[in-house]
């Protein structure tokens, strides 16, 4: 309510001289469908977001925070320049389903990681068809005056695991935080938290369709703990892609 988001913009208030950095996860909704009150969107683009050091929304959040609707990689840039200019530094669009009859130059992205051709043909066979790209944008600054110099920003493809499973979005910007205060690279970073989403979810998938074949509120909670292995060092399945910036803005 707003009562909680005015509690989280104190907070940041209060911690907004650089000792510790604020990730934002924007749970406000997902395949088309809000979560909270309508009028909670307002108060995360206006109140909430501008405190931000990083933001994590799916494809729907950056809609709705933006504005821009989402159909090619072209706009995925558009959503995460201006969700820039709302505040945070690093945007990363977790999860976004793009119309590939629309894709030029600046999305053609490798989804595989070349050194695994075999194995990640195996994926692409056990998934749904289905491509998940996620798209990470950082503002890189002059390191004296401040000013915005250039955008560093990345997409990376993943085969889409078949199902709904509960949690991804909280796993997702939870190793988002906790790789980019580890390493300063964001092509690896992106490559750590994509193999690691695609590995969790697809290990959850198995060991839910090898139990009782429900279609339960268990069975779709991702299997953190038994995947211990997997979070704390993943097998790098996929490789990121340069997204060349167009424009210094």
């Amino acid at each position: 309510d707003n009562g909680a988001t005015n509690g989280i913009n104190k907070k940041g208030n209060k911690y907004s001289d650089n000792v510790v950095r604020y990730v934002c996860d924007p749970v406000l909704g997902d395949h088309g469908k809000l979560y909270v009150p309508e009028e909670l969107v307002s108060v995360y683009r206006e109140e909430v977001v501008p405190l931000a050091d990083v933001v994590t929304p799916n494809q729907f959040e950056v809609e709705l925070l933006t504005g821009i609707s989402i159909r090619s990689m072209e706009d995925g840039i558009r959503a995460c320049k201006a969700l820039h200019n709302l505040g945070p530094d690093l945007v990363i669009i977790t999860s976004m389903s793009l119309d590939t009859s629309t894709s030029t130059s600046t999305s053609t992205n490798s989804c595989c990681n070349p050194d695994a051709n075999s194995k990640n043909a195996e994926e692409q066979e056990n998934s749904n068809g289905e491509i998940l790209t996620m798209l990470a944008s950082e503002r890189i600054r002059d390191e004296i005056t401040g000013e915005i110099k250039h955008h560093n920003m990345w997409s990376i493809e993943t085969p889409q695991v078949q199902g709904k499973y509960t949690g991804t979005g909280d796993v997702c910007a939870a190793l988002f935080l906790a790789w980019t205060a580890k390493i300063d690279d964001l092509k690896e970073i992106l490559e750590k938290v994509a193999s690691t989403m695609y590995a969790l979810i697809k290990f959850t998938s198995e060991s839910s369709s090898s139990s009782d074949g429900s279609n339960s509120i268990a069975s779709r909670e991702l299997k953190l703990i038994q995947s211990k292995g997997i979070i704390e060092s993943p097998i790098i399945m996929f490789r990121a892609k340069r997204i060349e910036d167009q424009s210094r803005a």
